[in-house]
């Protein structure tokens, strides 16, 4: 019997819906794009959310053949963007329109709450800026003092489309609840939140790991799509949604999206504390942790240099590595991850053509790649087992040969990890599987497993470490 699952995505630009079964095979999905003014990344109104995912249900829900077993639909759960808040008053309704986790206005706002958050806590999430969502709470408060008495509760974008389809406005989980100042070690609001920030207790949301029921669809949207009051289930960070979605959610996996930067999160037995503030640590749901950190290095530079035949540079590539050349291909000034060198400048080798710099810079990433999963190591004591990839840069056959030489670790391309999908996977989580484990093994799939070539193994790690002798010599390691 073939059991169904909804995943909702709210993004920036827009919305995207979709049905999968319980082994994540798609069901149908459509999407919407938002209709956004030039305010749109500081503030967007959440009654546009919402009437774009009643769109795309009704075209989903109501456009299945006659013969399709509604009955059958079990969950949905939501996954929206992280640090994006909105105030709500008694009757669940916006006193304000959503300030966007983009929205720059609250960086005085973060560096106040980042001072403060030191003074209290010692090993937990400390890195709070203008994308923080207490930050923009802070805000709100200091530069809308007329709403204040009119706030009857904080929630982050997920929360909300989560109460409009069951009502349940008051509950949120860890990975949404970790830029709003929750302590994710102790699972609790830290007390400086309101003895010296200045909010109310009554305004936190209770915090529950992600795939908790929260409550049943609303009968009045039962009725209009034809379903059973099925489960609503607590909402997720998108980022933690597409992690969900490439299958690394076991202790050992990780993942690595290329996309214009390249972001790498994964799951850990244990809490990894970075004094270098470069990566932080969200609370898996069951126990674990999942740190992650985000480079300025990526495949921007593809883009800007080499979009014009990709497939050209990719069989050229294939035929010069390993290149033996040290390059970096850092476009802007400075890297944040996985070193904290504001200084630094990209590496270009001298007496290069183009062929071998595409080469040489793909060979550069995977360097930047190696260091951080071994700063992940160091900090954690905790091996990698395999990293799982997604983005426009796991396309490239010869990155992917590259890559797994470079780390020395099977490489696992993912076939989809969209964020709708990892919501998908939270809603079967706890309604039908045993946990977020369970159903990620079932609903996710790999598209193919790349493992380290003996032959380049060697020469590569070689590469590797004059690569980390260049940046030392550089003042950048």
């Amino acid at each position: 019997m073939r059991i169904y699952f909804i995943g909702i995505d709210i993004g920036t630009q827009g919305a995207r819906v979709i049905l999968v079964d319980q082994r994540g095979i798609s069901i149908a999905s459509a999407s919407r794009s938002f209709v956004l003014d030039n305010r749109a990344r500081e503030e967007q109104s959440p009654a546009v959310w919402w009437n774009a995912c009643v769109e795309l249900l009704d075209e989903i829900l109501n456009g299945l053949a006659a013969d399709f077993d509604k009955s059958a639909i079990q969950a949905v759960s939501v996954t929206s963007t992280s640090g994006t808040v909105i105030p709500l008053d008694v009757y669940n309704q916006p006193l304000h329109h959503a300030i966007m986790y983009s929205d720059g206005r609250s960086a005085e706002q973060g560096k106040r709450i980042q001072k403060t958050a030191l003074r209290h806590v010692k090993d937990g999430y400390t890195g709070f800026n203008a994308s923080s969502g207490i930050s923009k709470m802070l805000w709100f408060m200091e530069n809308y003092p007329q709403q204040r008495d009119g706030i009857a509760l904080w929630v982050h974008a997920s929360d909300y489309i989560v109460g409009k389809l069951s009502s349940v406005y008051n509950t949120t989980d860890y990975t949404n609840a970790l830029k709003s100042g929750y302590d994710v070690a102790d699972l609790k609001w830290p007390t400086y939140i309101i003895d010296e920030l200045g909010l109310k207790k009554e305004w936190l949301q209770i915090v529950v790991p992600s795939g908790t029921v929260v409550g049943q669809l609303q009968e009045d949207l039962a009725i209009r799509w034809g379903l059973k009051e099925i489960e609503v289930v607590v909402g997720m960070t998108d980022g933690c949604a597409s992690q969900v979605a490439s299958g690394a959610v076991k202790p050992g996996d990780w993942n690595t999206t290329i996309g214009t930067t390249l972001v790498i999160k994964g799951v850990t037995r244990n809490q990894v504390i970075d004094p270098l503030g470069r990566l932080y640590s969200h609370r898996h749901p069951e126990g674990y942790w999942m740190p992650g950190g985000a480079s300025n290095t990526g495949a921007d530079w593809i883009t800007i240099d080499f979009s014009s035949d990709i497939l050209q540079w990719n069989q050229a590539a294939e035929k010069l590595i390993p290149t033996g050349k040290i390059a970096w291909p850092l476009l802007q000034e400075g890297e944040r991850y996985p070193l904290s060198a504001p200084q630094a400048r990209a590496i270009v080798p001298e007496q290069i053509s183009k062929s071998e710099l595409y080469a040489a810079n793909l060979e550069g990433v995977a360097c930047i790649e190696r260091l951080a999963y071994e700063s992940i190591e160091e900090l954690s004591g905790e091996k990698i087992a395999a990293v799982y990839t997604a983005g426009g840069g796991s396309n490239s056959e010869v990155w992917l040969k590259i890559r797994a030489a470079v780390l020395n670790v099977p490489i696992y391309k993912c076939k989809a990890a969209s964020g709708a999908l990892g919501a998908a996977i939270m809603a079967a989580s706890k309604t039908y599987y045993s946990s977020v484990t369970e159903a990620a093994s079932y609903m996710t799939a790999i598209e193919k497993a790349i493992f380290p070539e003996i032959k380049l193994r060697a020469k590569y790690e070689a590469q590797y470490q004059q690569f980390k002798e260049k940046l030392k010599a550089l003042n950048y390691l």
